[in-house]
């Protein structure tokens, strides 16, 4: 007898538990104590198989996927970006954009774009290497701007958080992350900040970029499965997504999606 939702999955996908490949320590994204939203889409997800959810967990950098999902340790990956030739990505079940971050009350809260000339004398947190810093330098604001380390163990530094602290404290004028990873920080945490997505910038690099879950390469019936699940579960997922402060923008990354109503 087939265990519940395990009828349309290949033959190295578990049938007893949605296995999950995670960051213990990917706060708002993912964390071992199941708070992050990714957690909460992991149990939705779940859910609709009618299995418990299981994890296994690895820091989210080199090796992350060979010692995972390659090593048939775990089945998926919530959260992958589109394209990316190490996993069999499946539809996109989300769209989001890199992020400009102000004070709420503060002169820099209108600011669409980094042409904005509002921002040349400032002190700018980024993410070194990260697409928006590309854009900060042909803008000339990079000169001044502190760079925040891209490939971290978060078990023992976070970037994010510290570019937040550091807004807060007046070290730095403005930060720019990547609008899952600031927005639930801001929501969460920082209350007098705010977040702008940055989908006026027509100009390369892109910033902004489809998130698939990730399974192993050639596993097409797991796929389809989870394409279907995405499909027939949008509105929940996207609820789920904005209440977590995740700013969800159109396929096109050109504008916002509004989920208020």
């Amino acid at each position: 007898m087939t265990a519940p939702g395990g009828a349309q999955t290949s033959d190295l996908v578990s049938t007893s538990a949605l296995r999950v490949c995670a960051d213990p320590a990917n706060d708002p994204m993912s964390s071992e104590d199941g708070s992050g939203y990714e957690n909460e889409l992991a149990e939705l997800i779940a859910g609709k198989l009618d299995l418990p959810v299981e994890y296994t967990w690895f820091p989210m950098a080199t090796g992350f996927v060979r010692q995972t999902l390659m090593a048939k340790r775990c089945d998926v990956i919530m959260a992958y970006a589109q394209g990316h030739e190490l996993v069999l990505n499946t539809n996109h079940y989300l769209t989001s954009v890199y992020a400009l971050i102000v004070p709420a009350d503060g002169p820099l809260a209108d600011v669409e774009t980094l042409s904005d000339p509002r921002l040349n004398p400032l002190r700018i947190g980024v993410i070194a290497g990260s697409p928006p810093a590309t854009h900060m330098a042909r803008n000339g604001l990079i000169g001044k701007a502190k760079g925040y380390n891209l490939f971290v163990d978060r078990r023992h530094e976070s970037p994010a958080p510290n570019m937040l602290a550091d807004l807060e404290a007046g070290e730095i004028d403005a930060a720019i992350l990547w609008g899952p990873l600031g927005g639930p920080l801001v929501k969460r945490d920082h209350p007098n900040l705010k977040v702008i997505p940055l989908v006026k910038e027509t100009l390369p690099p892109k910033l902004h970029y489809r998130i698939t879950m990730g399974v192993r390469q050639g596993e097409k019936v797991w796929q389809r499965q989870l394409n279907s699940l995405i499909r027939r579960n949008q509105d929940e997922i996207n609820a789920l997504l904005h209440d977590a402060g995740v700013p969800l923008v159109t396929d096109l990354g050109d504008a916002v999606m509004d989920l208020s109503q």
